[in-house]
């Protein structure tokens, strides 16, 4: 016999005592609730696939040509840096003469797969002069007589203009425009002149200075 048909017996015709209804009505909510018999609406998501990677930021530098080209993680992506002596940004001629500049443009490409925010160019030590040949003028001063000039693409305006020993002395990283895209390429031109006025005593030297770029995101 159910607990309902009990409780209208019990309530037919006579009075029941509160507290024997109370207790009966309440095992019959109790048998209902552990039933589930009285039950409601559910909805529910469940996201099956929840990931998080991180992306890689690549400095490739190459010439003009394209025939030469350093990748910053030839060394493993962890260290992230290389060294690159087979792109010469001040030409690398040894014929350079008194009034005449010498361009060279290198190509700088962003071939990871996250934005460079920020790219900098920052000399690496000091510029140092050494002989070219063995015919050697008596000039101790090459860089700071030696000038160049850095534009970017297809901009006229320097970021940086003077002499090579000024570009060396610089405290802070010259700063290039950014965002590079990833795929992106940024074409940089180094232009190199020894002022006209140098004399003999410059001929048959050459100066040197390590450049350093820097990609971050």
């Amino acid at each position: 016999m159910s607990l309902f048909t009990r409780l209208r017996q019990l309530m037919r015709g006579r009075l029941v005592p509160a507290t024997v209804v109370s207790s009966v009505v309440a095992s019959a909510l109790a048998v209902l609730t552990l039933s589930g018999s009285l039950s409601g609406f559910a909805a529910s998501i469940t996201n099956s696939t929840n990931t998080a990677g991180t992306g890689t930021l690549v400095m490739q530098e190459s010439n003009a040509t394209g025939t030469v080209t350093c990748t910053s993680d030839s060394g493993g992506v962890s260290t992230n840096t290389a060294t690159c002596a087979g792109i010469n940004k001040f030409g690398g001629s040894t014929t350079m003469v008194p009034g005449t500049p010498i361009a060279t443009t290198v190509d700088i490409s962003n071939v990871g797969t996250v934005p460079a925010n920020t790219f900098t160019l920052a000399p690496g030590g000091s510029c140092t002069q050494s002989d070219n040949g063995s015919v050697n003028g008596a000039a101790t001063d090459l860089c700071s007589q030696m000038t160049v000039s850095i534009t970017v693409g297809t901009s006229t305006t320097p970021v940086f203009s003077g002499t090579l020993a000024a570009l060396a002395a610089l405290s802070t990283p010259i700063t290039l425009p950014t965002p590079v895209a990833a795929g992106a390429k940024v074409p940089v031109t180094f232009t190199v002149e020894l002022p006209s006025s140098a004399g003999n005593s410059y001929q048959g030297l050459q100066a040197s200075l390590p450049l350093t770029w820097t990609f971050d995101s």
